[in-house]
């Protein structure tokens, strides 16, 4: 082979090399994860960036090497299923489901795509999963037992107001199993301590003015802010509600307290979204 020749080759070889390396090197599609929760994403925002957390925590940071495909419900939990489904269709890795009502939506989309949840309540009973120890099946996931605490922050609103008789008890019936359960355990702490409950309905911005506007003739003694991710969204304005009547009133989580909210008690759902991310 003559020098030219030889020259020549290496040259068409090496012009390769660049190509052969970036090919190597491309990454493959990044893994794309289904964010599912009830709620709007503009008054729920610390759940998506904890939840991104947890996930960076783990090496994942989205749009470098995971993708995340975010569905809200808009607090219409009927549109939960068809989320669902969307998300299964998008061919997911995995799902991430806020709540109970996103957590069964999503199981009845899939039985293959991993589900990870976020739920307040006992998952065993909510048949997202038959064993707590050993799932089974493609569900996972994190339970901070909020409604098991009902009874609990009931006992601490009598030790903050502790002439309190008459009890206003405020739930979301769109939200019905988390209502039920809560409204369960509630009711029968205050048949204990000889205390009356008044349950009000709230499923709209409208309808959490209403009960507090009957507050000025029938005021309660005190109020009990039940469980819902409306809630936690509006808890602003439950907050301004409560202080400009003057009733003393408990919430689920912190994030009433820091809006103004006079206290809350239960486990931190910032630090449970961040669990479902890791």
């Amino acid at each position: 082979m003559n020098r030219r020749k030889l020259i020549t080759l290496l040259g068409g070889a090496a012009a390769t090399w660049p190509l052969a390396a970036g090919a190597q090197q491309r990454p493959a599609k990044m893994p794309t994860i289904g964010f599912l929760h009830p709620a709007s994403p503009e008054p729920s925002a610390d759940r998506p960036r904890a939840f991104r957390q947890g996930l960076k925590e783990e090496g994942f940071v989205e749009g470098e090497n995971v993708a995340i495909e975010y569905r809200w419900a808009d607090n219409q939990n009927d549109r939960l299923p068809a989320l669902a489904s969307e998300l299964v269709r998008r061919e997911v890795a995995v799902i991430a489901a806020g709540g109970n009502n996103s957590a069964l939506a999503a199981k009845a989309a899939t039985t293959t795509v991993p589900i990870v949840f976020d739920v307040g309540e006992d998952p065993v009973k909510l048949g997202l999963v038959t064993n707590l120890a050993r799932p089974g099946g493609n569900l996972t996931g994190i339970n901070f037992f909020i409604t098991e605490l009902a009874a609990k922050r009931l006992e601490l609103l009598r030790e903050l107001v502790p002439g309190a008789i008459r009890i206003a008890v405020l739930v979301d019936p769109a939200d019905a199993l988390t209502t039920e359960s809560t409204l369960r355990d509630l009711e029968a702490a205050a048949r204990a301590e000889r205390l009356q409950v008044q349950v009000l309905n709230a499923s709209t911005s409208r309808e959490i003015e209403a009960p507090f506007a009957s507050f000025v003739g029938d005021r309660p003694d005190a109020l009990f802010v039940g469980i819902s991710p409306f809630f936690i969204a509006r808890r602003v304005q439950l907050a301004q509600l409560a202080a400009r009547h003057a009733v003393p009133a408990i919430y689920q989580d912190r994030l009433h307290a820091e809006v103004g909210g006079l206290i809350s008690y239960g486990a931190s759902l910032t630090d449970a979204y961040r669990q479902v991310g890791i």
